[in-house]
C-alpha cells in the first residue's frame, strides 16, 4: 500500500495534462476575444461604407 501511494505522489503526468488543458483553454480565451474585438471593427466599417452609399 505503501508503494502504491509513493507512485501516485511521485507520478506528474497528470499534473502536465492539467497544465496543458490550462494552457489551451488561456490561448482560447485570447483567440475569442480578438475576434470578438475584431468583429466589432469590421461590423463598424460596414456600417460606414453603406451609411455612405446611402448618402452618395
Amino acid at each position: 500500500m505503501k508503494s502504491l501511494l509513493s507512485r501516485f505522489v511521485k507520478d506528474e503526468s497528470g499534473a502536465t495534462a492539467i497544465e496543458y488543458g490550462l494552457i489551451a483553454a488561456l490561448i482560447a480565451v485570447g483567440i475569442i476575444g480578438a475576434a470578438k474585438s475584431l468583429g466589432n471593427q469590421v461590423s463598424g466599417t460596414f456600417n460606414n461604407v453603406a451609411t455612405a452609399m446611402k448618402n452618395a
